[in-house]
């Protein structure tokens, strides 16, 4: 079974990545090849970046580091659920992806991107290049969800339907793919 590691990326108040990847990961759990852990980086609540060697050595100070390492380390495959801000990804997912480095490697992600009529592709396509950078392989299949004020309900439920349901089902199947492809790069 391969782990798979699925991160709500934004921490506003008020955001709608909560619910957006509590639908994400029920979809998952269906997927019985993976065992899938949902993370919120609002309750890690890693701080700025505040370690002085360069991820690569590994060479971590800070505990919550330590922690972050140990959350990602085991990792087959990433789902980043990310909004899009002013046409960027949210800063505390950029951080979190910067604690990291060789936690990060040969590993495939795939994007659960939201946001208005553009649903969040923007925050997506800059998302490939940070994680291009971390030798990481991205997914070209994303769930994009336009008009997200539309798709919480007043009780803060994801309202899905076939076409999001197919469209996270079909990037679980090549995200697996994937994992299977990569894993053996990361035993060397």
């Amino acid at each position: 079974m391969l782990n798979l590691k699925i991160i709500i990326g934004s921490t506003r108040p008020g955001r709608k990545g909560a619910p957006v990847g509590e639908w994400f990961f029920n979809i998952a759990k269906q997927h019985t090849e993976f065992d899938s852990e949902l993370l919120d980086l609002a309750k890690i609540n890693l701080p700025f970046l505040d370690e002085a060697a360069h991820p690569r050595f590994k060479k971590y100070e800070h505990q919550h580091t330590k922690d972050w390492s140990a959350m990602i380390d085991p990792a087959d495959a990433i789902v980043l659920v990310t909004p899009e801000y002013n046409y960027a990804l949210p800063a505390p997912l950029k951080n979190a992806l910067d604690f990291l480095y060789l936690e990060w490697n040969y590993k495939p992600v795939g994007f659960v991107s939201y946001g208005g009529i553009a649903a969040g592709t923007r925050s997506a396509q800059m998302l490939k290049l940070v994680v291009n950078s971390l030798n990481m392989v991205a997914l070209s299949d994303n769930v994009n969800i336009p008009f997200i004020a539309k798709k919480v309900d007043e009780q803060g439920k994801f309202i899905t339907d076939d076409i999001l349901d197919k469209s996270a089902n079909n990037m679980l199947k090549e995200l697996y793919k994937w994992a299977v492809a990569l894993k053996p790069m990361r035993v060397s």
